[in-house]
């Protein structure tokens, strides 16, 4: 099994003035080594380590983690997409094989930005190097994300947390409107992950996330949406095995062969792990 969705830093106030002080459970350094006993507990071969810092740097610090430790399957990194220098920085990083794709921060951006020429131009340059694209955006931005991806449409793109939908308010009318036309694209997969952020964290409900689920897999389908937690994110709300146990419990109404490709085999084949 590999969980698509992991962060890992080491703790910065400054830099890392996302987490807030009510995400306290989060506010230190994590390392593959803090996951080691869950991920052996609950027979998880592997991660995929996404950004959490929008530098190349972050890109350097992921692939030293990724030498230290076998957990690390493979590397969502950062690259400046509006770079004129980008053919040469994503020549350079060729050559590390580690790195399977990219992610920017979009839900820090406008439509603006989502949409400029040489931001999906850069996007464009992916295809060629095989490398996938990490979507991260809020429920509301997700009509800017439709326009970028018709422009796009031979490159493997995967919405992270599901387009973070409005749980804890329960207003999920327009995200469900968004997630059935992003999925008519063959080439958008979608990860389960991130959802306990954006509900209300010590008092979801199993029923509210699962309505989230039957919206996700009915759209997108079991073969293109691939498990992850988000974690160390997760931990503001519940222990990671908490997560895990919530889907595992949805997808007792899968097939052995869909249980697999949704908690391994398809993230191997997005991936290329």
């Amino acid at each position: 099994m590999i969980d698509t969705h992991v962060h890992f830093w080491n703790y910065d106030p400054l830099r890392d003035n996302w987490i807030t002080e009510d995400m306290y459970a989060i506010r230190k350094d994590f390392t593959p080594k803090n996951l080691m006993r869950v991920f052996n507990d609950l027979q998880i071969s592997g991660c995929v380590a996404v950004q959490a810092n929008q530098s190349e740097e972050e890109n350097n610090f992921l692939l030293s983690l990724a030498e230290q430790s076998d957990l690390i399957k493979g590397i969502v990194g950062w690259i400046d997409l509006q770079n004129p220098n980008l053919e040469e920085r994503l020549n350079y990083w060729s050559f590390f094989k580690s790195i399977k794709g990219w992610r920017h921060v979009l839900q820090a951006e406008n439509e603006a930005f989502i949409l400029n020429k040489d931001f999906i131009n850069g996007i464009r340059k992916l295809k060629s190097y095989n490398y996938t694209y990490d979507l991260l955006v809020y429920h509301d931005q997700l009509t800017h994300l439709i326009k970028l991806v018709d422009q796009i449409p031979d490159q493997p793109f995967i919405l992270d947390h599901c387009g973070k939908p409005n749980i804890k308010s329960g207003e999920i009318k327009d995200w469900t409107a968004n997630i059935k036309i992003l999925a008519q694209n063959p080439n958008v997969h979608c990860k389960v992950s991130g959802l306990l952020a954006e509900a209300d964290w010590k008092n979801w409900t199993e029923a509210e996330l699962f309505k989230i689920f039957d919206i996700i897999f009915e759209n997108f389908g079991v073969k293109r949406v691939l498990y992850g937690s988000d974690w160390p994110v997760v931990l503001i709300s519940r222990p990671y095995s908490d997560w895990f146990n919530l889907i595992s419990k949805y997808a007792e109404r899968f097939t052995t062969e869909e249980r697999s490709l949704l908690f391994g085999g398809n993230a191997k084949a997005f991936y290329s792990l």
